[in-house]
């Protein structure tokens, strides 16, 4: 058994995943977008890490968990809610940065450019769903 803790960084990051969704471009900014957060996270006051903190963890956990759930179901309309719990995730994210931006937790070119990743990931979110939504109507029509 491979030592989890003990070997971080040797694997590839991505590509040819057993998995799939580790190979989608969505996941892939997530993914680098919650590696961002938490570097963010980590400078907040004390008095902010159990609070403010845990939240920004949950949010940006919950947009890559929510894609990976997306790609694993069976059914399109179940994709496409996950995908939407991953943008409500994104969105809640950007309004924690807006609140460390406002406590001056976080300097202003530090939240830009996390708030433009995070555009990014909402441009590619928003694409895989109507790519989702478009699949879906394909396959009901071709019956």
């Amino acid at each position: 058994m491979a030592n989890v803790r003990g070997n971080r960084g040797s694997e590839p990051k991505y590509g040819d995943s057993p998995f799939g969704f580790e190979d989608l471009e969505v996941y892939k900014k997530a993914r680098d977008l919650r590696q961002e957060l938490y570097k963010l996270i980590r400078t907040l006051p004390a008095d902010e890490k159990f609070a403010l903190g845990v939240q920004m963890r949950r949010a940006a956990v919950s947009i890559t968990n929510n894609i990976a759930e997306a790609y694993g179901r069976f059914h399109w309309q179940e994709s496409i809610h996950f995908c939407q719990i991953a943008r409500g995730s994104l969105l809640e994210s950007v309004d924690d940065l807006n609140v460390c931006q406002d406590n001056g937790y976080a300097c202003v070119e530090t939240v830009r450019a996390l708030r433009s990743s995070a555009a990014e990931v909402l441009r590619l979110l928003n694409g895989y769903i109507h790519y989702l939504e478009t699949s879906k109507k394909q396959q009901n029509t071709s019956r």
